[in-house]
This record gives C-alpha cells, structure tokens and sequence, in this order.
C-alpha cells in the first residue's frame, strides 16, 4: 500500500531525526547531539578534498538544523509550519520572545494578507443535475394492453423530469461576496427557469447579511434578505424574508431558525415558518465520529408529519455509511434505507430505497463529484410490491460490487501508481541530493565506526551485524514485487554510544547516512546485532521508536 508522498519530504530535512533527538528535547540533548555530529562531519578532520567538500556540506545542514532547534522561536515556528514557514516573508519584522501560539496567530496573519492577493482568481462552483425516471412499467406492465402494438413486449422508460441548477461565488472583497444562481426545470413536457443574485457582507465575527435579487418564467420578480447572528457561543438564529411578485399578486414570506449547541455532538433546532406553506418544526441532530441521528416534529399546513433518520459511519478508507429512515404524517408514511460509499477521491456514490404509502416504491441513485451533484430518482411503483423491493435492494448492490471490482478498483489502482510515478519524477533531483549526501556521510563515518566497534568489542557490547531500511516484500502475494532496501549497517552503528541505539519517532531517511529508497511507500527498519555475544534481531516501522539492545530481540538457538 502506497504511502502519502509529500513534497517536503524531499525538499525539506527533518531537523530533528537529521539530530536524531526527540520533538520534545531539551537544549542539553540538542547540544549534545549537536556536538556529537560535529566531531563527526568537521571539514578540518578530513584530508581528501572529495570528502573534505561533502563533509563542509553536512557540516552546514547539521548547523541549520541546531540553529533552528535551539531558538524558541523559530523552533515554534519550524514545529508548527515546517520549514517552508521559516521562509515566509514578515518573519523579519516579528517581536522577538513570542509564545507559539502568539507565532500561530502571526503566522495566519501573514497567510491571510498573500491569500487576500489572490481573492480575485477564486470562486466556489456548485452545481446540480437531477433526472426522474419512470420506470412503473417494469413492474405494472400489462401484456394484454400491448399485443397488438409494435414492441409492446417491451417494458416503457422514459425520462419524466428533469432540473438542472447552478451557482457561483465571486468575492468582491474580505468582507463581500456577489453569488449568480441559476435553475431549468422540466415536468411532462411543461418547464421554466430563473435566475438570482446575492450579495452576502460578513458584518462581524458574529454574523452576517445577504440580499437576495430573482427572476423567472414562473414564479416572477423576487426580493429577499437573510441574516444571521450567533447570539452567544453556543447559540445563534437565522431569519429570512422575502416577496414573490406574480400575476396573481404579491406573496411574502418568513421564516426564522433559534439553534443551540445541546453538547459537544448535539444541535437543537426550533423553525417557524409563514406564507403559503406555514409550519413549526422542532429538531435534534446528534452527529458523532460514528453516527449521525436526527429527530424532527412539524406542525403545518398542508403537511404535518413526525420523522426520525439513523446514519452509521464506518471507520474505513472508503468512508462507508449506511443510513434509515421513517417519516409518517398526514401525507402518508415512508420508510427509507440506504448506503453510500467514496468511490475516488473527489466522488461519492449513493443509493437509497424510498417504500411509501401511497408512494409506492422508489430507487434513489445519488453521485457526488467534487462540488457537483448528480441525482438520479427512478420511481418503479405506485405500490408496494416485495418483487419491486427486492430488485431495488439488491440490483443496486449487486451492479456496484461488479463495476467496483471490474473498473473503479483497477482504475484508482492504476491512477494512484500513475500519480506516484509522476510525483517521483518529478522529485527525482531531490532524491538525487539525498542519496548522494547519504553516501557522502557513510565515507565520512568509517573512521568512527571502527573506533566505536573496537571499543564495543572490547566490553562485548553492542554490535551491529547488518541493518537495512526500505521496503521489505514479506507477503506471499506480493512476491512478483521487488524489495527495495538500502544497507544502513554503517550509521546505525556510528549511533551506538555506550552500548545503546535509541532512535526517536520520527522518519528514519532523515537519519546522517539514511535516505528514502521507496519514495511514497511503506517502510521499516531491520537490525541484525549482537549484544554479549548473542544474537537479535528487529524489524521496525519507518515512524516508531526504537530502543536496542532488548531480551525481547534475542534469537533462540537452542530450536
């Protein structure tokens, strides 16, 4: 399984394995490492000129990285952004012996003048395509109705309505935002359209107002605002009115929303509604890492009804929730249960099954992509038949686990190998750089490590036999790929001080002498010591700690 890659994995050394020192150390073990890794890349202790260059470099990146660790400030800086925060300008004018989270502040501060630069290039695309399908004949279809008419044996589909709306957002300033909105609509042959425009201005830290200008075919003008306010930390309103101007005459509107954060996963809504549909709703949403429950109660006319919606979300890679539903009122009742899962990156597919009476039965197929939603209601009968209930659960079900396994699998398979590729390609100077600094280092530390195993071998103390740091292929059906290892024997060993290895949690290719051999891939670390003349061994992940020797390592040779 491939790993994130990120940029700043090559373009960036991590200061603290470069040191080889926890996150949390204090200026005595940075010094102390810091030391260390002088004595050992100090251009003066090096004759040969080839050496005597590379060690002079390695000299100045262990000194950029203690310079960097052993100021608190920018140490807050570099452990917050990275060091790409290090160079963003405006550092320069910044007081010095501020507090990290003072130095966060400062940090967005700077982030929002270069993002306020690039306001103008940006807008938030939405939009929506639905089509209902008629598909009643599948299940009430007549044969006798179709004898004597060319292709009656056939069941009728056809497409009974469709809309298609739009909207984008075009920021004016901080503060302003001019958003266009536009709808078709066609039902059995009858349609319309409008469009809108609103102008939204964040008024405070605690709310906001929009103004709201339309036009169509069918409804006529429309003038209307919305505001909202929090009213405290845990509570805020939203009121929106508005006028519908039509041949028949003026219609206004109102309605208003009173929501309070219960608790940490809990929101309490109360809505009043007046115009031509007047209502009372009262809600509750809990929604938790795990689940999403909602409880509504409306009074109004003509619609009064009662419902209450379940969502479980599961803990995996592809997001999957399956979700149920009742709602019953004056209209009648309908029952509702589905399933959605990520099916790529940007894109979300759904269905849910709708039983309802007087409703009959109906297949609700939704597609998520990116900011664009595509809806596919398809209504199968005007009554509740188990036959039009089974193929809406399980046809579904069944066309999704073939097309995942026999397209959307291979594809995201292949497109994530084809990113990787491109990424590693593109990285391939840096990785260049990394490896020939490695190497450089490992020449550099020959003469260390002898003296360090003679010592070593003397107390009968720590010895390393072999180490290598890659990808390991220990899978049986993964052998058709190859392991990609590097021989790390050399600077595990230069690290051993006093019979001990300690290695802090943190990627070891940033480790003096280490590089990445599988840039964007899983890797571990595998040691072969001997500690008292016996045997261990240890294999452990890229990020984990690791502390040797232990009993836990050694080798039984008494099997």
């Amino acid at each position: 399984m491939a790993a994130a890659l990120d940029e700043d994995d090559i373009d960036n050394d991590d200061y603290y394995s470069l040191l080889n020192v926890r996150r949390e150390a204090t200026q005595d073990e940075l010094k102390a490492s810091y030391r260390r890794l002088c004595m050992l890349y100090h251009p003066d202790k090096h004759r040969d000129p080839e050496l005597k260059g590379q060690a002079e470099r390695l000299f100045n990146l262990v000194h950029q990285a203690y310079e960097v660790l052993s100021d608190p400030q920018a140490r807050a800086i570099y452990d917050i952004y990275g060091k790409r925060g290090l160079e963003v300008e405006g550092w320069e004018v910044v007081e010095r012996k501020r507090t990290p989270a003072e130095i966060r502040e400062e940090f967005e501060r700077l982030q929002r003048e270069r993002d306020e630069r690039r306001l103008q290039q940006r807008t938030n695309p939405k939009g929506t395509i639905s089509v209902g399908v008629d598909a009643t004949d599948l299940f009430d279809h007549y044969e006798d109705d179709y004898e004597d008419m060319p292709g009656g044996g056939f069941p009728h589909i056809e497409i009974n309505k469709m809309h298609i709306s739009q909207s984008i957002e075009a920021p004016l300033t901080t503060t302003d935002t001019a958003i266009l909105s536009g709808s078709l609509s066609t039902q059995n042959g009858n349609g319309g359209g409008n469009i809108s425009l609103a102008l939204r201005r964040v008024t405070s830290a605690k709310g906001w107002g929009e103004l709201e200008f339309g036009a169509g075919d069918t409804h006529g003008p429309l003038f209307g605002m919305k505001i909202f306010h929090n009213l405290t930390p845990r509570c805020f309103v939203t009121a929106q009115c508005g006028m519908q101007f039509s041949s028949r005459g003026v219609r206004p509107g109102l309605s208003t929303v009173l929501a309070r954060h219960l608790d940490k996963n809990t929101m309490g809504y109360l809505q009043w509604r007046w115009g031509a549909q007047s209502s009372m709703n009262t809600s509750i949403v809990r929604d938790t890492k795990t689940s999403h429950f909602t409880l509504a109660l409306q009074l109004g006319i003509p619609h009064s009804f009662m419902m209450m919606s379940y969502q479980y979300k599961f803990q995996d890679e592809d997001q999957t929730k399956i979700k149920g539903s009742v709602k019953s009122g004056f209209f009648g009742t309908v029952v509702e249960y589905g399933a959605e899962r990520k099916i790529s990156r940007h894109s979300v597919l759904g269905a849910t099954v709708s039983i309802g009476v007087p409703q009959g039965v109906s297949l609700k197929i939704k597609l998520n992509r990116a900011s664009q939603t595509y809806f596919f209601p398809i209504h199968l009968t005007d009554q509740i038949l188990p036959s039009a209930v089974f193929y809406a659960t399980v046809g579904p079900l069944v066309f999704y686990l073939a097309v995942d396994r026999l397209i959307i699998r291979p594809y995201v398979r292949a497109q994530k190998e084809q990113d990787l590729e491109k990424q590693r390609e593109s990285l391939a100077s840096g990785i260049a750089r990394k490896k020939q600094e490695a190497e450089a280092a490992v020449l550099l530390m020959q003469e260390s490590v002898r003296r360090i195993v003679e010592a070593e071998e003397s107390r009968m103390g720590l010895i390393i036999l072999n180490a290598w740091y890659g990808k390991f292929v220990t899978d049986n059906s993964r052998k058709h790929e190859r392991a990609k290892v590097i021989d790390v024997t050399v600077p595990l060993q230069c690290l051993v001080k006093d019979s001990k290895l300690i290695l802090t949690e943190a990627t070891k290719s940033g480790l003096p002498g280490f590089y990445d051999p599988c840039v964007g891939e899983e890797k571990s670390l595998k040691v072969l010591y001997q500690f008292r003349g016996v045997m261990h061994q240890v294999l452990s992940g890229d990020t984990e700690a690791l502390r040797i020797p232990k009993q836990s390592h050694r080798i039984d040779t008494d099997t």
